[in-house]
């Protein structure tokens, strides 16, 4: 049998492009537009990316160049992007037939992630369920304080709910308003179901799958995975509020102006978007040069595994910090809450972190003969594409068209995976049965 027709991760990265395809195209209709005229390619081919991407990078205002239509598609777009192509797929099948084939299990492992082939079943069925839930519940939520606090028609008032909470739960940062959510940003009741579903889509299918599994126990019996996720987001988050907090305190740009709770709701929810949600209450622009080397972090490491956030991911970030941690304390097994993290994890740790550092670093070396902007916008710019971040110092639409396909790849590198990419690219894999005798080169 020929490996390289039926391995899962081809077949996830022809999806996303066929879906991108045919989003762009549809994009390009008249009836997509505002004005009724067809959108240029370039735009259609980086909007359509950026949303199955679940990015929220933009060359156009969303809110004002698309017709209602074209934001219909987009949004339909950026859901069938973070719910994953193959899990869409799947579900549809189990829905009909009520029973799947290992074939099909194996295709959807490769997109979930899923700790063990018998989980996938129960990992499918908590996609479909916790994205209805929590898409409905904010977009209740939302649409509610859109029409009773702002005066919004109900008719827009539920459209916006709707549209936000899905690019929320998606981590897709795309809005309807040019200046994303800046316009409510001392509105607790907006950010706070923007936050929630930011974060419950970041954490990772199988996370969710397993704190429900665990919940009501006093004692809940995490696994390594979802100890990592959630304790490391957490910490992300925080340690993000306080620097973003400090950093931004007295710039007159950014939180200089606000009262004491309003800076702290701000810096709040400017970190937790930063971890590839792609949503701005304040003008990132106007950042200091300590809140953008934040984002730089924060960014690139992004949110759980098998989740819509994109970048490294948490748990490999973190993998790669107990490594240190315990090489410096002189283990010879790499260890974590009394279990061992085995050797081929930390392999893949390192692979991904290299790769996606070789992938950021070419894209910048490509991208700065081709624009006079300053590296520090270029690289907040390329990090933001590869981690499916969304946010913007503002020059997107000032990138020239070469510069601009640079980020279309990025995104779709970012969101398919480095790793993912390479294994449907490889022309063979095969498994060695023998080892070369060991040596110790030195190193540092």
């Amino acid at each position: 049998m020929n490996q390289r027709v039926v391995h899962p991760a081809a077949v996830l990265v022809l999806s996303f492009l066929t879906v991108i395809a045919a989003g762009t195209v549809l994009l390009m209709l008249p009836l997509s537009h505002a004005q009724g005229q067809s959108a240029p390619f370039l735009t259609a081919l980086f909007t359509a990316t950026s949303a199955v991407c679940v990015t929220g990078l933009v060359v156009v205002d969303t809110g004002t160049y698309w017709s209602g239509t074209g934001q219909a598609l987009i949004m339909s777009l950026f859901q069938l992007g973070g719910f994953g192509m193959m899990t869409s797929a799947t579900l549809m099948g189990l829905l009909i037939s009520g029973q799947m084939r290992i074939r099909t299990r194996l295709l959807l492992q490769a997109e979930t992630h899923s700790l063990a082939l018998g989980d996938v079943k129960n990992v499918a069925k908590i996609v479909l369920q916790v994205t209805v839930a929590v898409e409905l519940l904010m977009a209740l939520a939302l649409g509610l304080r859109f029409a009773l606090g702002y005066g919004m028609p109900w008719g827009e008032a539920a459209w916006q709910g709707m549209f936000h909470s899905i690019s929320a739960f998606n981590n897709a940062g795309f809005s309807t308003w040019a200046d994303s959510v800046v316009r409510f940003s001392s509105d607790m009741l907006v950010l706070a179901p923007l936050m929630l579903a930011i974060i419950i889509g970041g954490l990772g299918f199988p996370v969710l799958h397993e704190l429900l599994a665990e919940r009501g126990r006093k004692r809940p019996l995490w696994s390594m995975h979802t100890a990592l996720t959630v304790w490391g987001s957490l910490a992300l988050i925080a340690l993000g509020t306080v620097v973003i907090f400090l950093a931004e305190f007295d710039n007159p740009g950014t939180l200089g102006p606000m009262g004491w709770a309003h800076k702290g709701l701000v810096a709040l929810f400017t970190s937790v978007s930063a971890r590839t949600a792609g949503f701005n209450a304040v003008d990132i622009g106007a950042l200091s040069t300590e809140s953008l080397a934040l984002h730089y972090i924060l960014m690139f490491i992004g949110g759980g595994s098998a989740g819509t956030a994109g970048g490294v991911k948490v748990t490999t970030f973190f993998v790669l910090v107990l490594v240190v941690w315990n090489e410096i304390r002189g283990h010879r097994d790499v260890e974590f809450r009394g279990r061992r993290i085995a050797d081929s994890v930390q392999r893949q740790a390192i692979t991904i972190l290299v790769l996606s550092a070789a992938v950021v670093g070419l894209a910048i070396l490509l991208i700065l003969p081709l624009t006079p902007l300053p590296l520090e916008k270029v690289l907040f710019e390329v990090i933001s594409a590869f981690g499916t971040v969304g946010l913007s110092t503002g020059i997107t639409a000032d990138l020239v068209p070469g510069a601009q396909a640079i980020i279309i790849a990025l995104m779709f590198i970012g969101r398919v995976g480095v790793v993912t990419l390479a294994v449907a690219l490889a022309t063979n894999q095969m498994r060695r049965n023998y080892r070369y005798p060991e040596e110790k080169p030195i190193v540092g």
